[in-house]
């Protein structure tokens, strides 16, 4: 699952314990509790470094708001994969379900949506984000100018960044997606169609979500050459 699904992920049922943790792993407290001790602090990680793409976000936006200039995000979440999602995820890829993998191949893990007004503002922000020295680009995929075969639209980063602790310092991947409020509308719904009914969304289904998503698009597209009209007459 990538952020485009950012809004849900699998919970285990009641009683039921996350893939990651088998039966010899439950029999031995002390590999229990290290194993416990070990997520938890590589969590901490991925939280620090959603933390500071956040605190970049918001000055950024503070920057434009003093200087006088629109501001180019509407809003910011973010979320941290479930032990469940990870282990799922990892199993799905026929990867190694421990720490050294989730890390070393889950780009996802860390996740941060922003939405902007107009699709103007995402290559904006887009820019804005990779100037800075400390953030590396690993990977870019732009489902704006090449859409998703159901219509879906966005912009994904997984970018590199670094989390200074007392001792040590990480390079961290967070993957950044980047929308409009009309794309983010569409992908929500879609989402929520897809993955919360049992039964297999049928083709004439599709095909309307496609052709929503197109009329989005189409509106987003006016409703950006509306304010440069309107900008031009200031």
């Amino acid at each position: 699952m990538n952020i485009e699904e950012l809004a849900s992920e699998s919970v285990p049922e009641v009683g039921e314990l996350p893939k990651v943790i088998n039966k010899e792993l439950m029999s031995n407290p002390d590999n229990f509790y290290k194993m416990a001790f070990e997520f938890q602090q590589i969590m901490m990680i991925y939280e620090s470094a959603i933390k500071q793409i956040e605190t970049k976000l918001d000055i950024l936006n503070k920057e434009n708001k003093v200087s006088g200039r629109r501001n180019p995000i509407e809003t910011v979440k973010s979320r941290i994969k479930s032990p469940q999602s990870i282990a799922s995820k990892l199993e799905s890829k026929k990867l190694p379900v421990n720490f050294d993998s989730m890390v070393e191949n889950l780009h996802d893990i860390a996740g941060v949506r922003v939405i902007c007004p107009y699709i103007s503002d995402i290559y904006s922000v887009r820019d804005m984000l990779l100037k800075q020295p400390d953030i590396t680009l690993l990977e870019e995929k732009d489902y704006i100018k090449n859409p998703k075969e159901s219509g879906y639209r966005s912009l994904h980063l997984v970018i590199e960044v670094p989390v200074y602790l007392s001792e040590s310092t990480h390079n961290v991947k967070v993957e950044v997606q980047l929308r409009t409020i009309a794309m983010d509308f569409w992908a929500c719904l879609e989402h929520e169609l897809r993955y919360k009914t049992s039964t297999k969304v049928p083709e004439s289904v599709r095909r309307e979500l496609f052709r929503v998503a197109e009329t989005i698009a189409m509106t987003d597209r006016e409703m950006e050459e509306i304010a440069i009209e309107l900008q031009n007459l200031d």
